[in-house]
């Protein structure tokens, strides 16, 4: 599967923004699907993940009650609502399917998007 991701951009404290990550193939709806992301001089860290049988979901702590993560396996797309953005959310946000995406670890995750970046300005 080959994933693509947008919506990132520049937004103050306290705003919102959308991210979508697009996924190609025929296969989607059978991949567990996530977010993580990476600032600079950071390792890449789990943000959100969504499973692919039962639509679970699961989110890191400091994002809890902030950022909502769903999917749309008729059109094959995952999103990322995230609202009272912070400056610690600044970073490059990567889609991710498959492997171990819903244990929160990146390491063996076997498809990426390009990354999308999110500044929170404060």
């Amino acid at each position: 599967v080959q994933l693509q991701a947008s919506g990132g951009g520049l937004v103050q404290a306290g705003g919102a923004l959308r991210l979508s990550c697009a996924a190609s193939g025929r296969t989607f709806s059978r991949y567990d699907m996530g977010w993580f992301r990476q600032a600079p001089g950071k390792e890449r860290e789990f943000v959100a993940a969504i499973s692919a049988y039962d639509a679970n979901t699961y989110y890191t702590g400091s994002v809890k009650g902030r950022f909502t993560i769903s999917r749309d396996n008729a059109k094959n797309t995952m999103l990322l609502q995230m609202n009272s953005l912070k400056p610690e959310d600044t970073a490059v946000y990567y889609c991710a399917a498959g492997g171990t995406v819903l244990t929160m670890s990146a390491s063996g995750v076997p498809y990426w998007g390009q990354g999308t970046q999110v500044t929170v300005s404060s």
